[in-house]
């Protein structure tokens, strides 16, 4: 019989190693089982046969099986890493306090504790579950950049419906608005220096327009780019206004064209349109029509008034295009079923002609009223042409009057020779050689030949004044 001390020597020398199988934990006894082999890998962990090393490193060991050497330390790689750099300087700032690495402006934001982190460093502690703390002074972190967004960006909804409702103006809000507006605007700034990219683009829109802040073209560009880096098509395309305007950066065509280009093959709609309007004039790239009309018909086609506007300008003059009336009135029904006030004119005109359409005056003043409604100088020189056929001579002239008046005070020249008849003949208004003269003045110096040769009938017959000098017959 074995004692108990000779039982516990026993059990201690029958796996003297304590080692066992990886996969089926059987011991290394060396009396009944060969002896155990190590993985040749990570020589961490045994077995005792090929087919349990097999399954096991099917079952899960394969992605923890780390060799030898890659598990020690990489003494050179991390003096690679921080060659140069002065790891005291984090407290002061000039380090990210959570990786260690410079501190750059374009990606890093300041706490309300003045601490400075990089953006993406606190976004992948929030994605850990780490506490929402400074990691320096431990004072509470802002919501995530998104909840931030969303937030502010309720706040500008408000302000935005109620100026479009007409209840206030950007210029002038009441002190509650601006309060809202305020707050949003906060709300983006800190979204945007987190790094969200939608935030950066609406601040970029804040100081463009000057909504919330003095407006500043500057800071506008420093946003769109931010926003560009992102590939944020939108910015892009601002950024691309900024060029071709020259507005916070020097003027450049080429770059505007190459911003709008990359936008464009994103499926950026204005874009397209303003890269088309670029190939047709020649600026910034090689003039060429018929890559213009490409770009054109795939804003177009997607619904961008401004192209299909220009398609029927294009097809009206045969442009890059055979020259087609019905292709042009296809195109301006288009645009001017979206408002396109430039298109309804031009629609009206073909009605007025019976161009690509049967003529029709009533269609051409329904075209023609929707323009000038918007202030279109064209349409509101010609709504009275159809009117000549109207019996009711008065009502013609009352209303060509108060048209061509609209046309005439922005310095449409037709418009001004128009005026000029109207006070010459008494049509509708006072006769007034004065007034005739004056307005066909303002209409001969623009070059009007009608105009010019009215004025020296009027002042050869002794009527009305020229430069304020009244008018003295010529002696025979």
């Amino acid at each position: 019989m074995i004692g108990k001390k000779d039982k516990k020597n026993s059990k201690k020398n029958s796996n003297p190693n304590g080692r066992v199988c990886g996969n089926c934990s059987a011991p290394e006894e060396s009396e009944s089982l060969p002896k155990l082999s190590a993985c040749a890998r990570c020589c961490l962990v045994f077995y005792c046969s090929r087919d349990c090393q097999r399954a096991h490193w099917k079952a899960n060991h394969k992605q923890h099986c780390i060799a030898k050497i890659n598990r020690a330390p990489q003494v050179q790689n991390l003096a690679e890493t921080f060659k140069g750099a002065d790891l005291s300087a984090a407290a002061s700032g000039e380090k990210c306090a959570i990786c260690q690495d410079l501190l750059r402006n374009e990606s890093s934001f300041t706490l309300s504790c003045t601490h400075t982190f990089h953006g993406n460093c606190v976004a992948q502690l929030r994605k850990f579950g780490v506490k929402q703390v400074c990691p320096l002074c431990r004072t509470p972190l802002p919501p995530g950049p998104e909840r931030v967004f969303e937030d502010a960006t309720r706040r500008y909804m408000v302000i935005l419906r109620l100026v479009e409702r007409g209840h206030a103006s950007w210029s002038a809000l009441p002190a509650s608005a601006q309060s809202h507006l305020d707050a949003a605007v906060t709300g983006w700034q800190t979204a945007a220096d987190e790094g969200l990219v939608s935030a950066q683009y609406a601040m970029g829109i804040a100081f463009d327009k000057g909504r919330g802040v003095a407006q500043c073209n500057v800071e506008a560009v420093r946003y769109y780019r931010k926003a560009t880096d992102q590939g944020h098509v939108d910015a892009l395309y601002n950024l691309g206004l900024m060029f071709e305007e020259g507005r916070g950066v020097a003027q450049s065509d080429e770059e505007a064209v190459r911003l709008w280009r990359k936008a464009a093959n994103q499926g950026n709609t204005a874009a397209q349109c303003n890269l088309g309007v670029m190939l047709e004039t020649g600026r910034g790239v090689a003039k060429n029509h018929k890559e213009a009309v490409r770009w054109y018909r795939k804003a177009a086609d997607q619904g961008h008034a401004g192209a299909q506007y220009n398609l029927g300008v294009i097809h009206e003059k045969g442009q890059g295009v055979v020259q087609s009336d019905v292709e042009a009135v296809k195109w301006y029904r288009k645009a001017a079923a979206q408002g396109h006030a430039a298109a309804q004119y031009n629609l009206g005109v073909m009605f007025y002609i019976g161009l690509g359409v049967p003529q029709s005056n009533e269609e051409a003043v329904r075209l023609w009223r929707k323009a000038a409604d918007q202030g279109h100088s064209g349409a509101q020189t010609h709504l009275g042409l159809p009117l000549r056929d109207d019996r009711d001579v008065e009502k013609f002239d009352r209303e060509a009057f108060q048209w061509w008046q609209m046309a005439a005070d922005k310095g449409l020249a037709r418009a001004q020779f128009n005026l000029g008849k109207i006070f010459e003949e008494g049509r509708g208004v006072a006769q007034s050689d004065e007034e005739a003269v004056r307005w066909f003045e303002k209409a001969a110096d623009q070059g009007d030949s009608d105009a010019q040769l009215r004025l020296a009938k009027l002042l050869f017959a002794g009527r009305g004044t020229c430069g304020g000098e009244r008018g003295r017959e010529v002696e025979s």
